[in-house]
């Protein structure tokens, strides 16, 4: 049984999601406060290396866990109404990318099972 990963094309799938992602995120009044002082380039780097690691890839990802990684956005403000615009985002990057929609949804369900660790819940 091949992994998430290897599904929708390695690498080079994931690359171009997170750069996806990331423009959508960025133009996103609601939430792109919460990246102005991120170093954009670092973000992209750890977030292609967790989805590798979260799709089942090869990955070497050493960030923090989510709930440490977020709290000091969650100090800022962050709430269950940006973390669905998150998942709305990441959405609709899959669905740009043509990945099958049964992988959009097991990609979704373990990506919104992540809620309450994000948020400090």
């Amino acid at each position: 049984m091949n992994s998430i990963y290897q599904e929708i094309g390695g690498e080079a799938a994931v690359d171009a999601a997170v750069a996806i992602f990331y423009k959508k995120i960025l133009k996103d009044k609601r939430i792109n406060n919460f990246f102005k002082d991120i170093d954009m380039k670092q973000q992209i780097a750890k977030q292609k290396s967790f989805l590798t690691m979260l799709f089942g890839g090869p990955s070497e990802y050493t960030g923090k866990d989510l709930r440490a990684g977020h709290s000091h956005l969650v100090k800022r403000g962050l709430n269950s109404d940006h973390f669905e615009a998150v998942i709305e985002h990441l959405t609709s990057t899959l669905e740009d990318l043509k990945v099958p929609n049964k992988i959009i949804e097991q990609i979704i369900t373990t990506a919104s099972s992540a809620k309450n660790d994000v948020l400090g819940i």
